[in-house]
C-alpha cells in the first residue's frame, strides 16, 4: 500500500469516527426533555411585609410582583388601588398574594367589626389572665366552663364549646408575674350566636368563667353532666328526677343530696358523779 492510498484510508476512517461521534451528541441532546420555563405575564398584588388581622392596608404594605400566567390566584389584585384602605380579616404573610377573602368590603372599616362574620356577635368577657393563658389568641377555639354556687353545692359545667376567638387585649401579665405583681385580667371577645350571647351573658352574672382550648379540628360538641363538688370529695351523685309539669313538659329536678349516715351505738357508763358515752364496736373491729 503506497503512501497515497493510506492517506486515504485514514482521511476515510476520521470521517466515519467524526459521523458516529456527531450522531451520537445529536441522540443525547435531542433526548433531553424540554423544560417549560414560565413566563409573568400578569401582575398580582402581594405583602410587602407581615399585615395582622384588624389592620388597614396602606400603600407602604403592598407591592406588586410579576407572577407567571399558569399559577393564577384565585381573586387576586392587579392594582395597588384595588386594596389600598381596606381592612384586613385575616393575617397575610409576607409576598402572600392579597385576596378578596382576606379583605373586608369596601368601606367596611378595619379592626373588629368586619372579622364578625355573618348572623354571629362578638362578645367580650372579662378573664383572669391565669384562667386564660397565653395560648388564648384570636382564631383558636375554646370551651366555656362557669362555675357557680347554687347555695347547695358548687357545680362547674362547659356551657358553651367550640368557640371561636376574635381578639384577646394584649397586657403585660407576664412581666407583672415576673416582677411578682398580680396578674392583669384579660379582656377575650367571642364569636357566637345570639343564643349563646345570652347564655354567656347569663353565666358570667352567676359565676366564675374558665376557657379551656380545643383543637380546632375537634368541631364535636362538648357534653358533660358537670361537676360538684360532693362528687369531687368522694361518693358517687344520685341520678336525676324526671318530672312532667301541669303543660306536659318534662324537666329534671336535682335529687337531694345523700342522707347522712345513722350515729354509730353506744352506751352510757356511770362512774361515780361522771357519765361518758361510748361507742359499741363489733367483735371483729375491736
Amino acid at each position: 500500500m503506497n503512501r497515497n492510498t493510506r492517506t486515504l484510508v485514514v482521511v476515510g476512517l476520521a470521517i466515519v469516527l467524526a459521523s458516529l461521534a456527531s450522531y451520537g451528541v445529536y441522540r443525547a441532546i435531542t433526548g433531553i426533555p424540554v423544560v417549560h420555563v414560565p413566563i409573568a405575564e400578569r401582575f398580582v398584588v402581594v405583602a410587602a411585609q407581615n399585615v395582622t388581622v384588624g389592620g388597614v392596608l396602606g400603600p407602604e404594605q403592598l407591592k406588586v410582583v410579576a407572577w407567571p400566567a399558569n399559577a393564577e390566584v384565585p381573586k387576586s389584585f392587579s392594582k395597588l388601588e384595588e386594596v389600598v384602605g381596606r381592612g384586613v380579616v385575616a393575617d397575610v404573610l409576607q409576598n402572600e398574594p392579597i385576596t378578596e377573602g382576606k379583605l373586608a368590603p369596601k368601606d367596611g372599616g378595619a379592626g373588629l367589626i368586619p372579622t364578625i362574620p355573618q348572623g354571629m356577635r362578638a362578645i367580650s368577657v372579662r378573664v383572669n389572665s391565669v384562667v386564660a393563658p397565653v395560648w388564648t389568641a384570636a382564631n383558636t377555639f375554646v370551651d366555656v366552663i362557669v362555675t357557680v354556687n347554687t347555695g347547695q353545692e358548687t357545680i362547674s359545667q362547659t356551657v358553651l364549646s367550640a368557640v371561636k376567638v376574635l381578639a384577646v387585649n394584649a397586657d403585660n401579665s407576664d412581666q407583672r408575674r415576673r416582677e411578682g405583681q398580680t396578674a392583669e385580667t384579660s379582656i377575650v371577645t367571642l364569636g357566637l350566636t345570639p343564643e349563646d350571647v345570652e347564655r354567656l351573658t347569663l353565666a358570667t352574672s352567676q359565676g366564675a368563667i374558665t376557657l379551656a382550648l380545643r383543637n380546632p379540628l375537634d368541631t364535636a360538641q362538648t357534653k358533660t353532666t358537670g361537676a360538684r363538688m360532693r362528687n369531687l370529695i368522694g361518693g358517687t351523685a344520685p341520678p336525676p328526677v324526671m318530672t312532667s309539669t301541669p303543660g306536659g313538659q318534662r324537666r329534671v329536678v336535682a335529687p337531694p343530696p345523700p342522707a347522712p349516715p345513722p350515729p354509730p351505738p353506744t352506751i352510757e357508763i356511770i362512774s361515780g358523779d361522771q357519765r361518758k358515752q361510748q361507742i359499741v364496736k363489733p367483735p371483729c373491729c375491736k
